[in-house]
């Protein structure tokens, strides 16, 4: 061989030499005590309270409103928690910006801003990892729209069993809302009389109609498009909202709805 060539040759192995062990020194170094970086956190999620109408009396909004957000501050699983009274906050740009809307109110009539109203729900709905989370009545919002019932899987429409004691059974232990969960007594409304729609529904708590003697689900979820919905029967008032298994079910539903409990 040339003595060129061999120079040549020479040359091109020290290089690569070089190159490859300035490539594993970074490794190292990148990998070491000082180059290493842990995945970044995740993003703080927030939440969002949507209430300031309610088509029957003996719903107090201010209250039941004030007190689901006690339940969301002391589980901290959310950066912010705002409560907006109005449910034409649903047709603005800033309603898209929260992770899960929690729903406490019942209009009978259209909203001011509807048609914008539906839309900008139906926009947020089909989202991913957004959630929607109806507590008590709020399952019978918008009673003139067909497509809310889908939403929510099932609606409560007008009678119920009366206010009493009743046992919560947690019919889905394996699932992550009710994980280790047991039955318990609460003081609330049993809603039976829902009209139901057409996607399909996870029940994971149930309790026994007074007046049927069969079950019907306290508490479900399902998936509407890209969105996890969270729908619970219960919470009539401040008193049935401190049922710790309720305000649990409520806590662990949004978390769930928000996509942070998987």
């Amino acid at each position: 061989m040339k003595p060129r060539l061999i120079g040549l040759l020479s040359l091109a192995l020290v290089v690569t030499t070089a190159l490859v062990a300035q490539g594993q020194g970074d490794g190292q170094r990148a990998g070491g005590p000082e180059g290493q970086r842990g995945a970044a956190p995740p993003r703080p999620k927030r939440a969002v309270i949507v209430t300031g109408e309610n088509s029957f009396n003996g719903h107090v909004w201010k209250d039941t409103s004030a007190e689901i957000k006690n339940i969301l501050d002391a589980g901290k699983d959310f950066q912010d928690v705002v409560i907006q009274p109005d449910p034409n906050f649903i047709a603005s740009d800033e309603f898209l910006t929260f992770d899960v809307a929690i729903f406490d109110f019942r209009n009978q009539n259209p909203l001011a801003q509807e048609e914008k109203v539906e839309a900008n729900l139906l926009k947020f709905l089909d989202t991913a990892n957004k959630g929607l989370v109806t507590v008590h009545w709020a399952n019978g919002a918008f009673p003139y729209w067909p497509e809310f019932v889908n939403i929510v899987g099932r609606a409560q429409q007008s009678v119920h069993d009366r206010r009493g004691p009743f046992t919560v059974k947690i019919v889905n232990p394996n699932h992550p809302i009710t994980r280790d969960m047991k039955d318990y007594e609460t003081n609330d409304e049993l809603f039976w009389d829902t009209k139901l729609g057409n996607r399909t529904i996870t029940p994971v708590a149930v309790a026994t109609s007074n007046v049927h003697f069969a079950d019907f689900p306290m508490a479900l979820e399902l998936q509407y498009n890209r969105a996890r919905v969270f729908n619970t029967t219960m919470g009539h008032d401040v008193k049935a909202l401190k049922v710790p298994g309720t305000a649990d079910l409520i806590r662990r539903g949004t978390a769930w709805a928000a996509a942070i409990l998987k």
